[in-house]
């Protein structure tokens, strides 16, 4: 049985909650989770690659354990949760790794790999964007947001912090739900409840068009430094395309792409498969 810690590291006296697991000196995984989740999406995951990689999994500031400081102190952007990220990798010594980037997780670590693409060893894209191919009209309320600020706007945006709309994001596209765990969307809906979260998730609504303004950097990056990149994509996630998924040929004609038959939220109903690709992908990756 594979060991799975759980700790808390000091990041510049903000605590950022990780799962590690997997022999130190292996090849490591950095896991960045998305909206509106935490580490705990990679519960199954993890195992299922730390016999053989070193698995890191922390929580994004104001998300799972980690903290949550008022927003009068800390500034919740994209920029700022990279920040951090960088920093926490720093501080536990990951000095080259691969990123798994999901959903928040793809803008988080593909800043990282902009800033230090010599730390990057491979990517693995679940849904994590880079191309505005990929966004669909689900982002139509937010792209409203983002042009005009207003109250009314960001308040319109209150539904995309519901209970019914966190399950409906993990249970959209998939065939047979009942392989979707409650556990998953109920922690979620738990950490969405606390006091406060809500203005933070709405703060990043309204600061993911600094994402879309970075896709020239990050594609550039690509162009660049041709990371080795495995796009693993739920094809019927309702705010990522499968174009998305395609557009990284453009800028890696060696990166590989695998769609599966599942929406947004894949590891949920496709965990073996995932585990089994990433298995594969990596050794390959100096």
């Amino acid at each position: 049985m594979t060991s799975i810690c759980y700790r808390k590291a000091d990041v510049d006296g903000l605590r950022v909650f990780y799962r590690e697991a997997g022999p130190v000196g292996a090849t490591a995984l950095l896991l960045l989770h998305g909206f509106p989740s935490a580490g705990h999406m990679f519960r199954e995951l993890i195992p299922a690659l730390s016999d053989r990689f070193r698995v890191v999994a922390p929580d994004l500031p104001g998300f799972g354990q980690s903290d949550m400081p008022p927003r009068d102190r800390f500034s919740y952007t994209f920029a700022r949760l990279a920040g951090v990220i960088e920093r926490f990798t720093e501080v536990i010594g990951l000095a080259r790794f691969a990123i798994y980037a999901f959903d928040y997780g793809a803008p988080t670590g593909f800043r990282l790999a902009v800033r230090h693409p010599e730390r990057i060893v491979a990517i693995i894209s679940q849904n994590g964007n880079a191309y505005e191919d990929g966004l669909s009209d689900g982002w139509n309320p937010v792209r409203a947001y983002w042009q005009d600020p207003s109250q009314a706007n960001r308040n319109a945006l209150r539904s995309f912090l519901a209970p019914a709309t966190t399950i409906w994001q993990y249970t959209h596209g998939v065939s047979d739900t009942s392989h979707v765990s409650p556990d998953g969307y109920s922690l979620d809906n738990f950490y969405l409840a606390r006091t406060g979260a809500d203005e933070v998730q709405l703060d990043l609504f309204g600061d993911y068009k600094s994402n879309v303004a970075m896709y020239p950097d990050f594609q550039a990056y690509f162009r660049q430094w041709k990371p080795p990149l495995l796009a693993v994509w739920g094809k019927h996630d309702p705010f990522f395309l499968p174009a998305g998924a395609e557009a990284f040929k453009r800028d890696i004609p060696g990166a590989e792409v695998r769609f599966l038959d599942t929406g947004h939220f894949a590891l949920e109903t496709h965990c073996g498969e995932i585990a089994a690709m990433i298995r594969g992908f990596l050794p390959k990756c100096g």
